[in-house]
C-alpha cells in the first residue's frame, strides 16, 4: 500500500515537472518566469518535506520572491513580454493556476501531517549544523567571494539592461522623427 508521503512526493514532483516543461515551452517571457515560480514554491515545499523549514523559507522569500521580481523587472524593462506574446494557448493559464493551487494544498498538507519522527535530545550548545548561524558562518567566510562575485553580477546586468532598454528608446524617437519629417 502507498504510503502518504510516496503520494505526496509523486504529486508534488509531477507539479515540478509539468511547470518546468511548461517554463521552458511557454512564448511569452512574463509566463515562463511565472511557471519558474511555481517550480520554486515547489522545491519550497519539497524542503518542508525534508523538515527543513529554514530553506524552504529562504527558498521562497529569496528565490520565489527577491529574484523573480528582479527577473520580472529586467523582462519588463527589455520589453520582452511584447516580443515574446504570439499565439496564447487558451489552457496554459488553467494549467499554471491548478499547479498552484496544488502545490500551496500539498504544502499545507505537509505541514499539517503529525507524522512521528524521531527526536534526538542534544544540548544546544552541540547543534551546529543547519542553523541559520551556522549557514550565515559558512557564506560568510568560506562563501564570500562567490557570495559578492553573483550580486556583481546581477547589478552589472540590472546596469546593462537598463542601458540597453535606454538606447533602444533613443534610437526609436529618432525613428519617429524622421518619419514625421518625411
Amino acid at each position: 500500500m502507498l504510503n502518504l508521503e510516496i503520494i505526496i512526493f509523486g504529486a508534488l514532483a509531477l507539479i515540478t515537472v509539468v511547470a518546468a516543461v511548461m517554463m521552458i515551452i511557454a512564448r511569452n517571457a512574463v509566463h515562463s518566469a511565472l511557471f519558474l515560480v511555481v517550480v520554486m514554491s515547489s522545491l519550497a515545499v519539497f524542503f518542508l518535506g525534508l523538515w527543513a523549514p529554514f530553506i524552504a523559507m529562504v527558498q521562497v522569500a529569496l528565490y520565489a520572491g527577491a529574484i523573480m521580481v528582479l527577473f520580472l523587472f529586467v523582462i519588463m524593462l527589455l520589453g520582452a513580454e511584447r516580443a515574446g506574446a504570439r499565439l496564447l494557448l487558451a489552457w496554459q493559464a488553467p494549467l499554471a493556476i491548478g499547479l498552484t493551487v496544488l502545490v500551496v494544498l500539498l504544502g499545507a498538507l505537509l505541514l499539517l501531517n503529525t507524522a512521528p519522527f524521531e527526536v534526538v535530545d542534544l544540548p544546544a550548545a552541540e547543534i551546529t549544523e543547519g542553523t541559520a548561524e551556522a549557514i550565515g558562518q559558512a557564506l560568510y567566510s568560506v562563501w564570500l567571494f562567490p557570495f559578492e562575485a553573483v550580486s556583481i553580477l546581477l547589478l552589472v546586468a540590472m546596469i546593462g539592461a537598463v542601458v540597453m532598454t535606454r538606447q533602444e528608446t533613443r534610437q526609436e524617437a529618432r525613428d519617429e522623427r524622421k518619419k514625421k519629417s518625411l
